[in-house]
């Protein structure tokens, strides 16, 4: 089976990764080589952690390599396509044009997947011509080690559609979930509010940063507290998803916290910047003081 996955980032990489692990051939699509190259590298990297932890022989590492390449043109990455995973950045209009696009390339019986976090499956499937065949598949992150796909059906996606992509799933060792199309799903809809709470109560100054994410590593049993959790995810991605369960649901609880908005228009965005709540070096982190967290 030919897997296309659109976005060679931290989601399109690991993605790319656990198809080619499970033997599916892959073409990882971004829009220029340098971008490929770094996402290639890291897939390497994460496949000698795997070498070096004893679950994966170096022969299956090569063997992995061997089944990815890459594509700078997204018309000649799909073209051989069985399913597409489109896992650009979680900006709306550019989701939209990159469907109508694969749409235009893909085999007519290819299935779209998206692995967006919070935007509507039905949306996207309205600009193809195929929306029966267009589906969510959310990944988690790090793709390679978490075990939970969220399986998102669009109005119009089909039964056999569905079937197919948790049986998919399933192959890549993954846990599928079927979850329906409202604005942020199951994951986010949950998760996002929690972490924009957070920040409100750091924005509030009913506690610090480090005590904040005490609370809920110790108080809660969550591997790692939410304002670390933002950071690695990436501030800026938080901000849309806050924002894509605002306009949808409609409801103010939904509204993102000043300081969140602030934060992301000052480009301080997380690990991916070098500084969000914590100040981040060499994958190591630091406290930012509290006085640069402004009201």
């Amino acid at each position: 089976m030919n897997v296309a996955v659109i976005g060679s980032g931290t989601m399109g990489n690991g993605i790319a990764h656990v198809f080619a692990q499970h033997g599916f051939t892959v073409a990882l699509i971004d829009i220029n080589q340098p971008a490929l190259d770094k996402g290639m590298a890291t897939i390497g990297k994460n496949l000698d952690r795997q070498v070096s932890k004893g679950s994966l022989a170096e022969a299956d590492k090569t063997a992995t390599l061997g089944r990815i390449t890459t594509y700078t043109s997204l018309s000649e990455g799909v073209l051989q396509a069985d399913l597409v995973v489109e896992a650009a950045t979680e900006n709306v209009e550019l989701k939209l044009n990159i469907f109508r696009e694969i749409d235009q390339y893909a085999p007519e019986q290819a299935i779209l997947a998206t692995n967006t976090s919070s935007i509507s499956i039905t949306r996207i499937a309205a600009v193809t011509k195929r929306p029966t065949q267009v589906i969510g598949m959310h990944f988690m992150n790090p793709v390679p080690v978490m075990k939970l796909v969220e399986v998102i059906r669009g109005y119009a996606t089909s039964d056999e559609v569905t079937a197919k992509v948790m049986e998919l799933s399933r192959q890549l060792g993954k846990t599928p979930t079927e979850v329906n199309d409202y604005p942020g799903f199951v994951a986010n809809r949950i998760l996002m509010p929690m972490i924009n709470e957070a920040i409100i109560t750091l924005h509030e100054g009913v506690a610090g940063v480090e005590e904040i994410d005490t609370v809920m590593k110790l108080g809660m049993a969550h591997p790692m507290g939410p304002l670390q959790l933002a950071d690695f995810i990436g501030l800026d991605v938080c901000l849309a998803i806050m924002r894509v369960l605002h306009d949808g649901l409609g409801n103010p609880k939904y509204a993102p916290c000043p300081l969140l908005v602030n934060m992301v228009m000052a480009g301080r965005l997380g690990v991916k910047s070098g500084e969000g709540f914590y100040s981040w070096t060499h994958g190591t982190k630091k406290l930012v003081v509290a006085e640069n967290f402004r009201k």
